[in-house]
């Protein structure tokens, strides 16, 4: 394989600075979300991950592995920081959410909401990878544009995360975190994923964030 580049490497303080950048993203995503759906959402502390291309969807799947079937809302992004989301849910969780929304008590298995149950996904996806990755890029100096989401709704985890993302002889950084619903018991997983072609441009928004701050 390719080497990344001894430039590119992203050092241990600059993925401390993109670590804090993320704390404050994903709290203002989680603020956008409460306010726009009345849901609270914990996200935990994010992690960060460098590796071949070619292991991410084996390393996205040993991640959600306790997941049998999953719901996913994947999008991408482009700008000077582009790549993909992916918001991985257990298959259970589209009724759950979709009772948050409505305000009902829950669903009949036999309910017709096999569509509704998509565009709550969609929806909450929309909201909570733009909120976390427009902040991103609005801290680091950069305008994001976004593809229309692709949802998947209860499918087996294997295969759902394209093999051919990036070109498999390059890097790509992720960005992972767990987030929560409070009130109807809900988790998953947001993982956000960068390409090396970003990793110059990445490495040089990160210094100058630090250098803001630094006397």
């Amino acid at each position: 394989m390719t080497p990344v580049e001894h430039a590119d490497i992203i050092t241990a303080e600059e993925t401390d600075i993109l670590q804090e950048i993320m704390n404050i993203a994903f709290g203002r995503a989680a603020s956008d979300l409460a306010e726009y759906i009345d849901i609270f959402v914990i996200l935990s502390v994010p992690f960060i991950k460098l590796l071949h291309a070619s292991d991410l969807p084996p390393y996205i799947n040993s991640e959600i592995k306790d997941y049998d079937k999953i719901s996913l809302v994947e999008q991408n992004f482009w700008g000077k920081f582009k790549g993909s989301a992916f918001l991985v849910f257990p298959a259970d969780s589209g009724k759950k959410i979709l009772s948050l929304l409505d305000g009902s008590e829950g669903h009949f298995e036999s309910d017709p909401i096999y569509e509704l149950e998509k565009e709550t996904f969609r929806e909450v996806g929309n909201i909570l990878i733009g909120a976390c990755i427009g902040k991103i890029a609005e801290l680091l100096g950069d305008v994001i544009t976004y593809s229309p989401p692709r949802v998947v709704v209860e499918r087996n985890q294997r295969g759902v995360i394209a093999e051919c993302l990036f070109a498999p002889d390059s890097y790509a950084i992720v960005l992972r975190t767990m987030f929560h619903f409070n009130d109807q018991n809900v988790s998953g997983y947001l993982f956000i994923v960068t390409s090396q072609e970003s990793f110059g441009w990445l490495k040089t928004a990160l210094n100058n964030f630090l250098a803001q701050y630094e006397c």
